[in-house]
């Protein structure tokens, strides 16, 4: 799945001259913007999704960038908004910062400053309207978790789903751990005209030993000591509705031998009852590995096997499927609770990177446990994590990178003091500047130019 890449400048500029020459320049450097020369007409047009980035003037008649400021908060707390300002005003730009202001340039000022600014105001825009669109596409789509997304495996598994939910025919359904088997399994259901009726799911590794046939088939009163009263088993709850085993290859092969009836005959033979109750249910079943493997190592009876076998239906991993991490996550990131009073943490890219580069071998309930801890808080170690995955290379170089941003900063981009303080020859230190990517000009205030 691919982020948004936000290019939209709303430019709220009185002086026409200055207003028409950023715009242009703007323009030239692919930014989309709307000019405004007043903020009554900005206020008309600008909405709570505008997709990008807002450029006031903090002196104009009227309305001032200020009272603009707080308008476009009470529209949207989440739009950057950057102010304008002369040199005189730059004490009133700072206090418009702590009011929320994302920030300001002073004229003149290099464009490469505000260029930069505008940059990295995108990218906050951009990761907003990202986690809208995900929580929105999650709380919209209708269909079980682990089926969400966009990807080819996801929507050939849903599209094969909906041809066969209203099949008589029995499913295998086989995937790794935490995959969301038993999701494809109620899709099944409740896509097809059993949905009314019961959906009875039975995790077969975790009956009770001694118990698993009167747990699946029932008994009656008095059928074996302590039996006190008659007990409805899980095959006879289905009746008319869908029975899901789940990992069916940890039921005991003696118990396999009888649900092989009930496949075959429709009928269960409760323990102690005089006769089969005919049944009319479809069998869901789930294997946790490949069912040929459980068959090889005795697991999973052969017959019992082909019989369930009609239809396989594979539930992909999410390492297969890692376009659709994001809006799983954003769903799960929903419905997570959170710290009292605390509200969720922000999906910035440390987060997002580690979303779509992790192996997540556990799947949907792996990813399940890092949203809980995330909305908690407790996952603020991310970025350490991260740094800890790179060679020694890659944090040498992040950290020099660094080093040099934070001098530049600083020293408000003066070369000469930067160059004294790091103590490196001025080639070099040109040099490095260039391979990170930064430019003393972005740190310094100055005078519109073609820079």
């Amino acid at each position: 799945m691919e982020f948004t890449r936000l290019t939209a400048v709303a430019l709220v500029e009185d002086d026409e001259d200055f207003r028409n020459a950023l715009q242009e320049r703007l323009s030239l450097e692919g930014f989309e913007v709307q000019a405004f020369r007043t903020a009554d007409l900005a206020l008309k047009t600008l909405t709570a999704d505008f997709p990008g980035v807002v450029v006031t003037d903090l002196r104009m008649p009227g309305m001032d960038g200020r009272q603009l400021l707080t308008r476009l908060q009470v529209l949207d707390p989440a739009l950057p908004v950057l102010l304008i300002t002369g040199h005189g005003d730059i004490a009133e730009a700072v206090a418009a910062m702590r009011d929320g202001a994302y920030d300001f340039v002073a004229k003149p000022f290099a464009f490469d400053r505000l260029h930069d600014s505008l940059k990295r105001a995108m990218e906050k825009r951009a990761l907003v309207m990202d986690n809208r669109r995900l929580a929105a596409l999650s709380s919209e789509a209708g269909v079980e978790l682990p089926l969400l997304g966009e990807s080819r495996a996801i929507r050939s598994l849903r599209a094969t789903i909906a041809q066969i939910a209203d099949a008589r025919m029995d499913v295998l359904i086989e995937g790794d751990t935490g995959v969301g088997k038993e999701a494809v399994a109620r899709a099944l259901h409740n896509g097809g005209r059993r949905r009314p009726h019961p959906f009875v799911a039975v995790n077969c590794g975790a009956l009770p030993d001694g118990m698993v046939e009167s747990e699946l088939f029932g008994h009656e009163l008095g059928a074996f000591a302590g039996a006190l009263r008659r007990r409805v088993g899980y095959v006879e709850r289905a009746h008319n509705g869908s029975l899901f085993l789940d990992e069916v290859e940890s039921m005991p092969l003696t118990v396999q031998v009888k649900m092989l009836r009930v496949l075959e005959e429709r009928e269960v033979h409760p323990i102690g009852a005089n006769e089969a109750r005919v049944l009319d249910l479809r069998v869901l079943a789930s294997v946790k590995s490949d069912p040929a493997r459980a068959v090889e190592e005795g697991r999973l009876r052969e017959d019992l096997f082909y019989r369930l076998n009609v239809v396989r239906l594979r539930v992909p991993p999410l390492k297969e499927r890692r376009e659709d991490i994001p809006l799983l996550f954003a769903h799960l990131l929903a419905r997570a609770p959170t710290a009292p009073g605390a509200a969720t943490p922000p999906v910035t890219d440390a987060v997002r990177s580690r979303l779509l580069e992790a192996d997540w071998p556990g799947n949907i309930r792996e990813l399940a446990h890092f949203a809980q801890r995330f909305a908690l808080g407790l996952e603020q170690v991310d970025a350490a994590q991260a740094e800890l995955d790179l060679s020694l290379i890659e944090r040498v170089a992040r950290f020099e990178a660094q080093v040099l941003a934070d001098t530049l900063s600083d020293t408000a981009g003066d070369m000469v003091e930067v160059q004294r303080r790091l103590k490196i020859p001025r080639k070099t230190l040109y040099d490095k500047l260039a391979r990170h990517g930064l430019k003393a000009s972005s740190f310094r205030t100055g005078k519109i130019s073609s820079e």
